[in-house]
């Protein structure tokens, strides 16, 4: 998952940020100066429902028990009944889509990307989604002996479904003027890492994505925007405004972060660009025109995204009850206030 990174100057980063942002800036208290014409309109703030924290945590922690959701294991099955039906008990229309995919060893998979759809008939939409699937092995462990088993993927793949469950929970007690589709991605983690004995396989990450993206779950579906979460739950997590986001979406960069800021929020999501890391938003903004942003953490300082990425240590002891409510709350203030 998210080989590679690379850093760009900040004068190109300045530079998308002018170009990308949309037709007015925000200002203190809710409204907004048209750049054109000066015009002052007053949007009233829509207060969001609060974000459980313990109640995400309780989400990351049952899937973290059934075990790591590696495609064709029962783990993977219990989590696509649980987020089914969970997603169902909101009030959500739910599909289950399937589609077969070969990995770069040559395996045929049939992958299961969970949709569900609040307001499903309101034409203007946002898309939030997560990679659900745990990736089959553990190659960046130090021990020598773990790499061939599966990741418990807690931090790496349930954080970023836990707080999209924990959304979807609040939507069904407050629905928001838009439409709000979540979508839960499989076979993100199963990418070709270094040293295979297979041939190179180009796109080897983030399958089901792809899939969803060339067959949407609904004929000419978009979204006015996205908001990918990837390893969202870990202690002390930074979050820094990841190129291909500016680059595709750098609009919507803006606004989560100013969002964040606002909210008190800003030692997590840091006002700062770093990187460019391949994950599902990659292909939602190539595939489908939907600009999407990626809140990822990533820590600087030890060039990783965290320290039990893709090992077997990536368990419930990195999980944080504080960087989920960031998160959450975020997202759900940017949704409830979207016209």
């Amino acid at each position: 998952m998210k080989l590679s990174i690379s850093k760009i100057s900040l004068v190109v980063f300045s530079a998308m940020f002018v170009v990308s942002c949309g037709p007015t800036e925000p200002i203190e208290n809710g409204t907004t100066t048209g750049r054109t014409t000066g015009e002052v309109v007053t949007k009233e703030r829509v207060v969001p429902p609060d974000f459980n924290s313990d109640s995400a945590y309780a989400f990351t922690k049952y899937q973290a028990d059934l075990g790591p959701r590696v495609p064709g294991s029962k783990a993977h099955a219990a989590a696509v009944k649980w987020m089914s039906e969970k997603l169902k008990s909101y009030g959500a229309t739910v599909v289950v889509q399937d589609g077969v995919v070969t990995t770069f060893d040559q395996k045929r998979w049939n992958a299961k990307n969970i949709i569900a759809s609040f307001n499903p008939d309101v034409k203007s939409r946002v898309l939030l989604c997560a990679h659900f699937d745990s990736r089959p092995f553990c190659d960046n462990d130090t021990l020598e002996a773990n790499k061939n088993k599966s990741c418990p993927g807690v931090n790496d793949g349930a954080s970023g479904v836990a707080v999209l469950m924990e959304i979807a929970r609040n939507l069904a007690a407050k629905n928001t003027t838009i439409g709000i589709d979540i979508v839960l991605f499989d076979m993100e983690d199963y990418g070709q890492h270094d040293g295979t004995k297979y041939p190179p396989m180009e796109n080897s990450w983030c399958l089901g994505s792809q899939y969803w993206a060339q067959n949407p779950h609904k004929p000419g579906y978009f979204a006015n925007y996205g908001i990918l979460l990837d390893m969202v739950g870990g202690k002390g997590a930074t979050f820094y405004k990841e190129g291909q986001s500016i680059y595709f979406a750098g609009n919507i960069v803006e606004k989560v972060w100013n969002t964040a800021s606002t909210l008190g929020y800003g030692n997590y999501f840091v006002s700062e660009p770093y990187g460019e890391f391949t994950d599902d938003h990659v292909y939602v903004n190539r595939l489908t025109n939907i600009p999407t942003i990626d809140i990822i953490s990533y820590d600087k300082n030890n060039s990783e995204f965290f320290s039990h990425h893709h090992k077997l240590g990536d368990n419930m002891d990195n999980i944080d009850k504080a960087t989920l409510k960031a998160v959450g709350q975020t997202v759900m203030e940017v949704i409830y206030n979207e016209r």
